[in-house]
């Protein structure tokens, strides 16, 4: 057999060296960039290399609230024996009392930013960061997002801090290797690992909030939240977040939310304090084996509409009720959990291509997203949390049945026990009619008003007893 040339041979070798040479520069940042590693992992080392690697990026998170709590008397107001023989006490209905709580966080910047949950620092009057290092750091609120429980904190080090690299949790395959580090129970810089369980978990918490979970069976108790779920490259993939627990503590089951969405939602947090969501204007669900036996579809993918908002963007673009939504930009839309967060994360202005089913044909149209805009009622809804009330608007009966002078102001029409305005003593039935010296005429008034209010912030209320009729001030803490 001929051997080859000496010109071939030689023109052979260099290819060979300058392949050789390019892998071992540009090697590690391909690696990167395809989320792949060049050899086996040793598990042996792999987890204490991440821990090491991570520890000092992971922050402690003490939070002060001071909470309205009734009066001991008052738990007993309600019983007729009580108020027959002693009336109803005078005094203060509740007093200020101040609760300690602990969560997780990490550095996710050189400027001191720092990512949690937003469970953990909702409410807060006072928050302080301890580093790995021990140095402690009072902190300030940068923004919160209550619908995907995320939030930004932030201190002012006196030096160059570490902080953690974000990977890309939509490469993440079912079963890959994770490392949870957090403070369970107020145990400090704790390292857990485990893998991940599962991906695109939903309706775990607010069924009505943006969610995408990560399961994972890595250990995470309570004191874990807002802390980092890695891969094993040391790149946070997750913000652990929750557990589904009858005990209480770790059984297996955690949720974290993934890094795509935490590292968008933070962005927008350090740069203007809120996240502003895409929208359509429709409402959409879940679409149901027999959904979509009744609509004749060969695949249960895609998300169907239930509803069009009139005159936003859908509509525009020729949307209707009973449309099945099967593509947005040419991705087939899996769910309606899929559709809504893909619209949520689009930006405001953005012109989209939506893929339509009607009546078995395909159709494809254009819509311009813009900025979320929930009806008054649904907003209203959403706000909720911030004071543990829904209110609604007094109809001409109601103000009839309960002799009111006028229609100004809002009942409220649930109260939650354990929110900010159950433990001031508020119940179903009283009225709103003012938030911090700002009168309170009906739904737009008490979404402008709410919306500006910060977690820990003091509110003064101004509210119509429905019992007695008495009309008073008291104050609580926004949550």
């Amino acid at each position: 057999m001929k051997g080859l040339p000496t010109k071939k041979l030689d023109k052979l070798i260099g290819l060979c060296w300058i392949l050789a040479i390019f892998l071992g520069i540009f090697g590690p940042y391909t690696e990167r960039a395809w989320g792949q590693k060049s050899g086996p992992v040793d598990l042996t080392t792999a987890i204490a290399d991440v821990a090491q690697k991570a520890m000092a990026a992971v922050v402690h998170i003490e939070v002060t609230q001071r909470v309205d709590v009734p009066s001991p008397v008052f738990p007993f107001e309600n019983d007729p024996f009580f108020r027959y023989f002693f009336g109803l006490p005078q005094g203060p209905r509740s007093y200020k009392k101040e609760m300690k709580g602990i969560g997780t966080g990490m550095i996710i910047d050189g400027e001191g930013h720092i990512l949690t949950n937003n469970h953990v620092v909702s409410g807060a009057s006072k928050i302080v960061v301890k580093m790995a290092s021990g140095e402690e750091f009072e902190a300030k609120t940068a923004g919160t997002d209550p619908k995907t429980d995320l939030a930004v904190i932030k201190i002012n080090p006196l030096k160059n801090i570490p902080f953690l690299a974000f990977g890309n949790s939509d490469r993440l395959r079912v079963g890959e290797w994770v490392v949870a580090i957090g403070n369970p129970r107020g145990l400090e810089q704790t390292v857990t690992a485990g893998i991940i369980s599962a991906k695109h978990r939903t309706g775990i918490l607010d069924p009505s909030g943006y969610q995408d979970f990560i399961q994972t069976d890595a250990a995470i108790n309570p004191g874990n939240s807002g802390g980092p779920l890695l891969n094993l490259a040391g790149e946070v993939i997750g913000v652990n977040a929750a557990i589904v627990s009858e005990s209480g503590g770790f059984e297996g089951i955690g949720f974290a939310i993934p890094s795509n969405m935490a590292l968008a939602i933070a962005d927008a947090l350090i740069k203007t304090g809120k996240v502003v969501r895409g929208w359509l204007g429709v409402n959409v669900k879940e679409l149901t084996a027999s959904l979509a036996k009744s609509l004749n579809l060969k695949v249960i993918r895609g998300t169907l509409v239930a509803e069009v908002v009139k005159d936003g963007p859908a509509e525009k673009a020729g949307v209707r009720r009973g449309d099945v939504i099967v593509s947005l930009d040419g991705v087939v839309v899996e769910s309606a959990n899929d559709f809504r967060n893909r619209v949520a994360a689009s930006r405001v202005g953005k012109k989209v291509e939506i893929g339509l089913l009607r009546k078995g044909e395909k159709i494809l149209t254009q819509a311009i997203i813009t900025a979320y805009k929930p009806s008054a009622r649904l907003a209203a809804s959403e706000l909720r949390n911030k004071l543990g009330v829904e209110v609604k608007e007094i109809s001409v009966l109601e103000a009839r049945r309960r002799r009111l002078d006028s229609r100004e102001g809002l009942i409220l029409n649930k109260v939650d026990p354990q929110g900010p305005a159950g433990r001031t003593g508020l119940e179903p039935g009283d009225i709103l009619y003012q938030i911090n010296n700002q009168t309170v005429r009906g739904l737009s008034d008490y979404n402008r008003i709410i919306e500006q209010i910060q977690g820990g912030e003091e509110v003064l209320l101004l509210v119509r007893d429905s019992r007695t009729g008495e009309v008073g001030y008291l104050t609580l803490v926004a949550q």
